[in-house]
């Protein structure tokens, strides 16, 4: 490990890491990261609108990124659907849409349906639905086919099967990872505001420009406080699902 750190520092042969650059110009970040530590109080009012905005767009895109992904997580797996060609053009789709970062899907929308919360919500429910369908089909081809198989032997159609027996045992795994996307949401909403796609990211775009990090302080603070906050309610209902 430490031969292949250092090669890759290596001008010639790595990434160009230039360790010098950093204990040349580290004052620069220094005096930041002092103006980081001073939270300015006082703008808490002007971040209530948008801690709310990018709140609301969490849900929302979670919400409907959960409803699609239940249907899709059961037709890319391969134990509740044996039709090899269908789940193939499934999961390859889905593919495609995990790739995409979701700044750049906000970006594009943005430049479509205009600056708001819409964009931000709808390259949301895009980045959930690739990680919910992989996730919730990887945990569903886990699970015991012994069932799946009685329900074939006697008869049951697949949509049967799906929502008789594959269902309930794959409803943990699914709730748990939904949690777990709104938790992404709530950080990654703040990002997408800096390409205008609303919430805090609008706000943290505007104190960037004119350099108020005490400003900036205060809204990295809010976000750290919700995020824990959503952290400790997921885990208090993952242990009630377990």
């Amino acid at each position: 490990m430490l031969i292949v750190t250092v090669s890759m520092c290596l001008p010639v042969v790595g990434i160009g890491v230039d360790l010098a650059a950093i204990a040349r110009n580290w004052e620069h970040g220094a005096d930041k990261i002092v103006k980081l530590l001073l939270p300015d109080w006082s703008f808490f009012p002007r971040t209530i609108a948008p801690l709310a905005e990018t709140l609301q767009m969490a849900v929302i895109a979670t919400s409907i990124g959960a409803l699609i992904s239940l249907p899709l997580s059961f037709w890319a797996a391969r134990s509740t659907n044996p039709n090899a060609a269908w789940r193939g053009i499934v999961r390859a789709v889905l593919n495609v849409v995990r790739s995409v970062p979701d700044l750049l899907y906000a970006a594009i929308l943005v430049a479509m349906v205009g600056v708001g919360a819409l964009p931000g919500i709808l390259a949301l429910v895009l980045f959930n639905i690739g990680i919910l369908v992989k996730l919730v089909s990887e945990a569903i081809d886990t699970n015991d086919t012994g069932p799946l198989e009685a329900g074939r032997a006697v008869g049951a159609s697949q949509t049967q099967i799906n929502r008789t027996i594959a269902l309930p045992d794959a409803w943990p795994a699914f709730a748990n990872q939904t949690l777990y996307v709104l938790e992404l949401n709530v950080r990654a909403s703040t990002v997408l505001g800096l390409v205008g796609a609303g919430g805090l990211g609008l706000l943290i775009d505007a104190v960037r420009s004119f350099y108020r990090y005490d400003q900036l302080s205060l809204i990295i603070l809010e976000i750290l406080i919700v995020v824990i906050v959503i952290d400790l309610l997921s885990d208090t209902i993952r242990r009630r699902l377990v």
